[in-house]
């Protein structure tokens, strides 16, 4: 199968905002000199607007509306403006005031949702120990250069695993073996993590399968994803967290999950995993 890169999505939005205003122009009669002369700025800047290369401000929006006589939608065009540009959220962008907030917001979002999760690199937030999460914390917020609130952070960030325990939750969590291979924190962190994980499986709310080495790969390991609800997919890059909302993109999203989850093992055959990357840690 092939998969859009996760960063289409907001791109694609912001394109099809792109078409919306160079139609309004076209529907005045306005070329794009004519246009840029009325709004008083150089006609670069409206190319860049009608390619989707530039994001235009909510000023920037009014003045066009203005130029073309539709001021009456400048508001609706706003309101998706703004809808695209929280789809791409730079990480550096969510945690410039500290990773706790960001942390907070996943836990609403915890809050109301069920999650289909899928995971290369490290174990979900809600089933890291804080040991680990500290440890991850530090690297994330050593390598952005952004406020260090790690401790209030992970609080917020282990806060999440409540809802494993209560109400009607349900995740179904698909990890890499590479996951409990990596050292992503010191020995010790490591080996705590790994009896988490443990620890939880036997819980009514969690499905936790890995996908072996030795599988025989049907898709490629892929970046980080939490599907929620078939509403929106979340997509973890290394530069920005990306929210999928088209449903042609969370349809291959939702069709991935499915075939990485063909590929994992469970119950006793994924604890034989676990219990051996905690061994190989001695």
């Amino acid at each position: 199968m092939t998969t859009a890169s996760p960063s289409s999505s907001a791109q694609g939005a912001r394109e099809a905002l792109a078409v919306r205003l160079q139609h309004l122009r076209k529907d005045t009669g306005l070329t794009g000199k004519d246009l840029s002369a009325r709004c008083g700025w150089h006609p670069a800047k409206t190319t860049r607007i009608q390619k989707g290369a530039a994001s235009p401000s909510d000023a920037d929006i009014r003045t066009w509306c203005a130029a073309c006589g539709a001021d009456d939608q400048a508001d609706d065009l706003i309101a998706t403006a703004r809808a695209v540009d929280s789809m791409y959220m730079e990480w550096r962008r969510l945690n410039q005031g500290g990773m706790r907030q960001v942390q907070e917001d996943w836990y609403s979002l915890h809050q109301q949702t069920r999650r289909r999760v899928y995971l290369s690199n490290v174990p979900p937030g809600f089933l890291q120990t804080p040991a680990f999460a500290t440890a991850l914390m530090n690297q994330i917020t050593t390598f952005q250069g952004t406020p260090n609130d790690v401790a209030e952070a992970v609080a917020a960030r282990i806060a999440r695993s409540r809802f494993l325990y209560e109400g009607d939750h349900r995740y179904v969590v698909l990890m890499e073996e590479s996951v409990l291979r990596y050292r992503t924190a010191d020995p010790e962190a490591m080996r705590g993590q790994l009896r988490h994980l443990l620890a939880v499986m036997p819980l009514a709310s969690l499905s936790l399968g890995i996908i072996p080495f030795t599988a025989q790969r049907t898709v490629w390991p892929l970046e980080a994803f939490y599907v929620h609800d078939d509403t929106m997919a979340v997509v973890e890059t290394l530069t920005a967290e990306i929210k999928v909302t088209q449903p042609r993109e969370i349809a291959d999203y939702a069709k991935a999950f499915t075939s990485l989850a063909e590929m994992a093992v469970y119950g006793d055959t994924a604890r034989a995993l676990i219990r051996a990357a905690i061994n190989a840690l001695e």
